[in-house]
């Protein structure tokens, strides 16, 4: 297989078209057509299901896909990795959650971007699991997440512990004494997604099953702006609101009969990794 093969196949999974993956390639539609039977032929195995105008991808070709966009990003990774040799240095590529970014990395890298001109730095947002895959991809050189790795050959660190805190805008706390785990339900709370992290397992668990939230998001800085409108709660980790707090934007909720978790954050690197130059601004 090859790149155009794994382009066009990841384009038609997007857009699901034979006629709009041509356009958008700016080539012909046979010529998309014969990319995917190549690869299907390669393969052994039927990647998508042909309708009248619209195509969807079969269990193996939805298997694929997630391997395709893998490949597609080493190769870039790769080209990236070779370029920075001439024009850099040293290339260090990080990953982080959110939060993690926030509080933690982008200091870091401030830092480094002050006082390093020969340094290329990639950053990469996205959820801890996949920050993981692409740790082990070799797409990234170390991690800040919210779930740990339990592997050989691997570093996985608790890089700090920080605690949750209740918030809300200022002046619109219903409960200046402190809120209960049974009013907590009750509350228009916003949900910050940290499912895969012991907190946000515990977080969840303070609410019904199947609790639908007023506004549930992945991105936890992302509730700022509602918080500050006095639309809802959230938990959020105290690092991340304290400028708010401190300011006098947002208010802490205390609680009454139960407590807030603990949020560990998480950094993990391959064990031949020095990531002490990246902490310790040493490029």
């Amino acid at each position: 297989m090859n790149t155009e093969e794994l382009k066009t196949f990841t384009l038609l999974c997007k857009v699901k078209n034979f006629t709009l993956a041509a356009e958008q390639l700016g080539v012909a539609q046979s010529t998309v057509t014969n990319r995917i039977s190549e690869l299907e032929k390669e393969l052994g195995k039927r990647l998508f299901a042909r309708g009248s105008k619209i195509v969807s991808l079969t269990e193996e070709g939805r298997i694929f896909l997630t391997y395709a966009e893998r490949m597609l990003e080493l190769q870039h990774s790769s080209v990236e990795e070779m370029n920075a040799v001439s024009s850099h240095r040293r290339k260090f590529s990080v990953g982080a959650i959110n939060a993690a970014y926030e509080i933690y990395v982008k200091p870091l890298i401030d830092e480094c971007l002050k006082n390093n001109s020969e340094t290329a730095i990639k950053v990469m947002l996205g959820h801890s699991l996949d920050l993981i895959q692409q740790l082990q991809d070799k797409v990234l050189d170390v991690v800040f997440t919210a779930v740990p790795l339990k592997r050989l050959a691997y570093c996985c660190d608790v890089y700090d512990t920080d605690r949750a805190v209740l918030v809300c805008a200022k002046g619109k706390n219903e409960y200046p004494e402190g809120v209960t785990k049974e009013a907590l339900a009750k509350l228009p709370y916003l949900m910050c997604d940290l499912t895969l992290s012991e907190a946000g397992v515990y977080i969840r668990s303070l609410f019904p099953k199947n609790h639908v939230f007023r506004l549930e998001v992945d991105n936890s800085s992302k509730l700022f702006p509602y918080i500050e409108q006095g639309i809802g709660y959230a938990f959020l980790p105290y690092k991340l609101v304290k400028d708010k707090l401190d300011a006098g934007v947002f208010e802490e909720v205390k609680l009454k009969n139960f407590s807030a978790p603990k949020i560990n954050t998480y950094i993990i690197y391959h064990q031949t990794y020095d990531v002490s130059k990246f902490l310790e601004n040493k490029f």
